[in-house]
């Protein structure tokens, strides 16, 4: 199931404007042009921006995400034409040979169960070509990151047209290895309708995400750091396996 916000018309049509200045989609753009893929699957694409970004740059695309409202915002973006969108996640794909797949935005933490996970994995090794890559991160646990998720150091206010002043936040609510737990409150102050999620994100070390790989038929090439945000997460890059 999609996160409650993602899924709620009125927060997918602002999300663009909360997470304005993606610089890491830059750093994906560059790994697709890296490896010279025409066709990619962006898995929990979101709102689109980066499945948009690659189809007018005349990459193949495919854009999978559970949440349908912010599928709807998608699809009204220039280049939405040229992507294939779906609704469902990585293990309700058709057949696919596509040869890269993206997780970006550290997609890969929603996944809390071991089972939810290797299913994706596995389902994004089907779609893959053989010989394909799959590209994503996950934050490093061993930097808690959790701890500056509070509300002074995560508050956002913007101004949307025709919205008026919104503000957003995250708190924390529980810590309990490998799990950790926030609320993410978003208030329209125009009208004062206030939005609450309570997440749940999975942070699980180098040593495991590459055994889950391993375990799921892919190979790890490599393991980089990512250059935007330096020592704090980990960027696998695996392919598929014979």
């Amino acid at each position: 199931m999609p996160d409650r916000l993602f899924d709620d018309p009125r927060f997918a049509g602002i999300y663009d404007a909360l997470e304005a200045g993606r610089s890491d989609l830059d750093v994906y753009a560059a790994i697709v042009d890296e490896f010279e893929a025409t066709s990619v699957l962006d898995i929990g694409c979101g709102t689109g921006t980066f499945a948009c970004m690659l189809a007018q740059r005349g990459v193949d695309v495919i854009a999978v995400d559970p949440a349908g409202a912010s599928l709807d915002v998608a699809r009204c973006k220039p280049g939405a034409d040229r992507v294939r969108w779906l609704h469902g996640d990585a293990t309700t794909l058709p057949p696919l040979q596509v040869d890269l797949a993206t997780m970006t935005g550290n997609v890969a933490q929603v996944f809390l169960a071991d089972d939810e996970w290797r299913s994706t994995l596995h389902g994004i090794r089907d779609a893959l070509r053989p010989g394909g890559r799959l590209v994503f991160e996950t934050r490093d646990p061993a930097r808690e990151a959790w701890r500056d998720w509070t509300a002074d150091q995560t508050l956002t206010q913007i101004q949307p047209s025709g919205v008026g002043p919104v503000r957003s936040w995250d708190d924390v609510l529980d810590v309990t290895a490998p799990f950790v737990t926030f609320r993410s409150t978003c208030v329209f102050d125009a009208d004062g309708v206030v939005l609450t999620s309570d997440s749940t994100l999975r942070f699980r070390d180098r040593e495991e995400v590459a055994h889950t790989l391993a375990e799921s038929g892919f190979v790890v090439d490599e393991v980089r750091d990512a250059p935007d945000r330096p020592g704090r997460e980990f960027v696998f890059v695996a392919s598929r396996g014979a």
